[in-house]
């Protein structure tokens, strides 16, 4: 007579056994549901080699278990297929957090087994890529099959055990909607900024870690004509475009000898023979800034990219740094005469004190004075989402706009978002309330130009 037995042992014997056999390495190319299927298979032969029977709840729950643990990302899986989720964070075999919808929280009730189980569940992800995690390598960059981004760290470096952050690849890119819905950025800001982009301007958005700049250069994009062949470079591939001609890059990091490693850097020099009418960088942090910049002053308008700083004061000085790292040596000022000249405008972003990401600057570079690049604020919003009057924390216009209006966003608006259906149109009752006004000044790209530029944008007009 079949007795009641122990889940967790069956559990264990299930796992050792496809893992020791040939069915882990079927597992691996099956779907979800074969998988289960296949797994539920050696459960009920376990159990009839011990004579022993499990319920049907606690049966599902084994099989959901072992399948994760052989094939999925183990008990981290669920968070993974949790929507709300963005990021999930394992400090150890014990503490596991994640960012819901801007906030991070603690997982009550979710352990591994124990640093033995985190290391293999690492080893796992960067093992087909090349990579390796050891003492010798105590730290690894990877990407899962679903584009999330991966980063591990391992004792002696990391003091708590084994830590992993994963930061999901979302299944639905953001639309222009999506932005303006969720108030990361006032739907004339992105007016402005859609201007900007089919006027080609060279854009960079900066801002801090998990800010949402990726996020927002991915809207930015879908901005471009479709006829333009498009070539984006990335250390881990996170643009989704929608033109049909865009040719995807990825940086390779070294392999287990330490070789075959190829550079964002060397994949900008390269896409500058690809015949491209926009470089997309995903994201600047060395030496490549200065090819960027160069690919910017020779003929490749328009292109964007990202890079982190505190604010766009900043972002100038940390591109003078990473030009600076490269091979060439320039003086500071030469460096600055690039900058100047290739930046049009400059978009940061900012993660709020209530978890929301928003855009709190829109900067046009000016040019040089004395040395120094300038910057003009053509919008500014306050980091911690303060009010402004008449549009409740939508920031305010600024007058200093002088310069990116009159090169590129003379005229009225009000035809930018019928003709652009990825733009929503504002709600007519909510006029009044919904445009931002400082001091009687039109709409940030109205149709009236201040001070001694009104002049030129009537003529524009």
């Amino acid at each position: 007579m079949p007795i009641p037995a122990d889940s967790e042992r069956v559990r264990d014997k299930v796992r050792e056994r496809l893992l020791a056999g040939t069915d882990g390495e079927r597992l691996d190319r099956a779907s979800a549901p074969v998988r289960r299927l296949r797994v539920r298979e050696v459960a009920l032969r376990i159990l009839r080699e011990e004579h022993a029977i499990l319920s049907a709840s606690a049966l599902t729950q084994l099989v959901n278990q072992v399948s994760d643990e052989v094939v999925g990302l183990g008990p981290i899986e669920r968070l993974l297929r949790d929507p709300e989720v963005s990021e999930v964070m394992v400090n150890g075999a014990d503490d596991v957090y994640v960012e819901r919808k801007g906030r991070i929280e603690r997982v009550e009730g979710l352990f591994f087994e124990g640093e033995e189980q985190v290391l293999h569940l690492i080893e796992r992800i960067v093992t087909p890529l090349g990579l390796r995690v050891d003492e010798s390598s105590p730290y690894v960059d990877a990407r899962l099959s679903d584009g999330s981004r991966v980063n591990a760290i391992i004792p002696p470096l990391s003091l708590c055990g084994p830590v992993m952050t994963v930061r999901k690849f979302t299944v639905r890119a953001l639309t222009p909607h999506d932005l303006v819905a969720s108030e990361t950025v006032t739907r004339d800001i992105l007016e402005l900024l859609a201007r900007c982009v089919r006027a080609r301007m060279n854009m960079i958005v900066s801002g801090g870690a998990g800010s949402g700049k990726t996020t927002l250069l991915n809207v930015l994009s879908s901005f471009i004509s479709p006829s333009e062949r498009l070539i984006t470079i990335e250390d881990a591939a996170e643009l989704r475009l929608s033109q049909p001609h865009v040719i995807s890059l990825e940086a390779r990091p070294p392999n287990v000898e330490g070789l075959g490693e190829v550079t964002v850097r060397a994949l900008v020099r390269n896409a500058l023979r690809m015949r491209p009418d926009r470089i997309l960088v995903g994201e600047v942090r060395g030496g490549e800034a200065l090819d960027m910049l160069q690919a910017m002053n020779t003929g490749h308008e328009g292109s964007m990219s990202t890079a982190h700083a505190n604010s766009p004061g900043d972002l100038v000085s940390r591109l003078e740094t990473m030009a600076m790292m490269s091979d060439i040596e320039l003086p500071v000022s030469h460096v600055r005469e690039q900058i100047a000249a290739a930046i049009d405008v400059v978009v940061h972003m900012t993660r709020l004190a209530d978890g929301k990401r928003a855009v709190t600057h829109v900067s046009s570079v000016e040019g040089l004075r004395d040395g120094t690049v300038v910057l003009a604020d053509v919008f500014v919003r306050d980091a911690g989402g303060a009010p402004s009057p008449g549009a409740p924390g939508a920031g305010h216009p600024l007058g200093r706009r002088a310069g990116l209006l009159e090169r590129h966003c003379a005229g009225p608006t009000t035809g930018l978002a019928s003709a652009d259906p990825g733009i929503p149109s504002p709600d007519p009752s909510r006029e009044t309330t919904e445009r931002p006004t400082l001091d009687g000044a039109e709409r940030v790209a109205g149709a009236r130009w201040p001070g001694r530029l009104r002049r030129l944008g009537s003529l524009a007009e």
